[in-house]
């Protein structure tokens, strides 16, 4: 039975599920931070993914992708599938502005989490409702 792997539950806000993905929001109101993880098990690498899985994976990314680009008025959009942690396949979509606390560094180990206040989880739901 799939589950979502424990530190993902534990760092983050389920939005939802797309055909394929489940949609995370990373608990970090630093950064407009996005997790897709397919609703695949015993899965580390797209590549295990099977073929029509691959290319919904990257269909749903790319949707996710222009969405969050335009809404939240990204200079850069960061993605990464790194797994150096979490094993289960889940791939990392990250808002980046040229303002933001870690520009040009990567986002990880930069600065602690700033979990998101009620009104602004609220407002990023609001936001997302239209992916």
């Amino acid at each position: 039975m799939f589950e979502i792997h424990s530190r993902l539950q534990q760092d983050c806000i389920s939005l939802g599920k797309l055909e394929l993905c489940h949609l995370l929001l990373m608990n970090d109101s630093n950064f407009p931070w996005f997790i897709l993880v397919p609703e695949r098990e015993g899965i580390s690498e797209i590549y295990q993914l099977d073929m029509q899985d691959q290319q919904q994976f990257m269909s749903e990314s790319s949707r996710l992708s222009r969405y969050i680009s335009s809404v939240f008025k990204a200079h850069k959009l960061n993605i990464a599938a790194l797994g150096n942690i979490v094993p289960q396949l889940h791939i990392h979509h990250i808002v980046r502005y040229r303002r933001d606390a870690c520009w040009p560094k990567p986002v990880w180990g930069q600065q602690p989490a700033t979990p998101y206040a009620p009104d602004e989880l609220q407002t990023v739901r609001q936001l997302m409702q239209d992916l």
